[in-house]
């Protein structure tokens, strides 16, 4: 089965988004953007991939059997197929287990690396029992990590593994006086041989089999519809990069797509009535006009200041020591927001410290804030040809609540009521557009 990719390497978050050749989204992959950018781009991929398989599960156990159809990512009918709920609940253990089965994995290979670190260090000391005592309590928690209904923060293994280590080295330098600054430092060292590495990951077909297993071996359609997936070969016939860091891709030059292009054409996928997008993402703010077939017509840009966008938000968040996703619901609780005088990065630290000396609140300086940050960005969807029909927000800041109600309400005030639209997606929104401008890509070359 045919498919393309588009990556999007922002400067907070990698994101890919892979179609098929029918133009429908397969699978969704996203990661922290690191230094090492082909790093975060394999994993972005690779969670995309493993992504689309599982919506190739879904569809064969909907379908009850069959063939995969050449020309679409559903399988022909061959029989009844399971009832929705159910099939969602199957998919989602499956998915659980599987991830239980790839974490397992990389922790045996952390605890490979780890022990080579430590032969080749001369001072190793007392670092290697204490290193053994984190990775077998590690070990012995894999289970109640990945028990059925249990949240986590993230499935990505250096997040899990290093907040958990970070923890437990912690422990070890209390009680054993082991230095933590060492322990972390073999961590920081290991993970990255741990990411890079095949063995770690694991091959989706033997962890999704040994998967089936523990969520219940007796279940012939699960067992099939894995089955088939497994023997599906999959193959890339186009890729287009974009974003923040896309000159850092490594893709060929003819493969990369400008953040503006993409994010127009992929909200217009996602909502094809729309005309105006406002894209705030971690480095810069976009607005951008497109036409009735998503082709650009006019756009302006933030300069390279960081104020309005989501570093700014996280730079806030730091000051105040709250959580990147906590400020837009503290913010929404304010009756009397604050009038934010600057919002450059550089004094917001001085005017936070000030404005709380006073006896502000935090969430009415948090909505003054928000607001200063949605009125830069009406001033760049002013100069762009202002809010034309459909207006569609993307963006992490889009899954800011706060920043969504003062935007809305800017929005109305200036230019009455319009067409609001917010996909749960729209973080993906510029790997979508870049996939779509791969797709076009493959059809030209196909049909040559």
């Amino acid at each position: 089965m045919n498919y393309t990719v588009g990556i999007d390497l922002g400067s907070t978050t990698t994101k890919a988004v892979v179609l098929g050749m029918d133009g429908t989204v397969l699978g969704r992959g996203i990661t922290n953007s690191r230094s090492n950018y082909d790093v975060a781009c394999q994993i972005a991929l690779s969670e995309a991939i493993i992504h689309a398989r599982f919506s190739l599960i879904g569809d064969a156990l909907a379908r009850g059997g069959g063939a995969l159809s050449p020309t679409r990512r559903g399988w022909g009918p061959d029989g009844a197929g399971m009832k929705h709920p159910t099939r969602v609940e199957l998919v989602a253990a499956l998915e659980n287990a599987l991830r239980k089965q790839q974490y397992s994995s990389q922790l045996h290979v952390l605890r490979e690396e780890l022990g080579r670190l430590l032969a080749r260090s001369s001072v190793a000391g007392g670092l290697s029992e204490s290193v053994e005592r984190i990775l077998r309590q590690m070990s012995d928690e894999v289970d109640a990590l990945f028990a059925p209904g249990t949240s986590r923060k993230s499935d990505f293994f250096r997040d899990l593994a290093g907040s958990r280590y970070a923890q437990l080295a912690e422990e070890q330098s209390r009680v054993h006086g082991v230095p933590f600054d060492a322990l972390v430092g073999l961590f920081d060292k290991a993970i990255v041989d741990v990411e890079n590495s095949t063995a770690a990951a694991g091959r989706f077909e033997d962890h999704a089999i040994a998967a089936v297993k523990d969520v219940g071996p007796e279940n012939d359609a699960l067992a099939s519809a894995v089955r088939r997936v497994v023997e599906l070969k999959l193959t890339q016939v186009g890729s287009v990069g974009t974003g923040y860091g896309r000159q850092r891709l490594p893709f060929p030059e003819g493969q990369i797509r400008s953040e503006i292009l993409c994010h127009g054409l992929g909200a217009h996928a996602m909502f094809p009535g729309t005309r105006t997008v406002l894209d705030i993402g971690g480095q810069d703010t976009k607005a951008i006009q497109v036409d009735d077939q998503g082709i650009v017509t006019s756009f302006q840009m933030n300069d390279r200041c960081a104020a309005g966008c989501g570093r700014y938000l996280g730079y806030i968040a730091d000051e105040m020591n709250l959580g990147l996703h906590e400020l837009g619901p503290l913010a929404s609780l304010s009756v009397r927001p604050v009038r934010i005088n600057s919002t450059c990065t550089v004094f917001a630290g001085a005017e936070l410290r000030e404005r709380l000396s006073l006896g502000e609140k935090r969430e009415d300086i948090l909505a003054g804030l928000h607001r200063a940050i949605i009125l830069r960005a009406m001033s760049l969807l002013a100069r762009s040809g202002g809010v034309q029909n459909e207006f569609t927000f993307t963006g992490g800041v889009a899954k800011n609540p706060a920043a969504v109600r003062a935007l809305g309400g800017l929005i109305v005030e200036n230019y009455g009521e319009v067409r609001f639209n917010i996909s749960p997606d729209s973080i993906y929104t510029g790997a979508l557009g870049a996939a779509l401008f791969a797709l076009r890509d493959a059809r030209r070359a196909e049909a040559n």
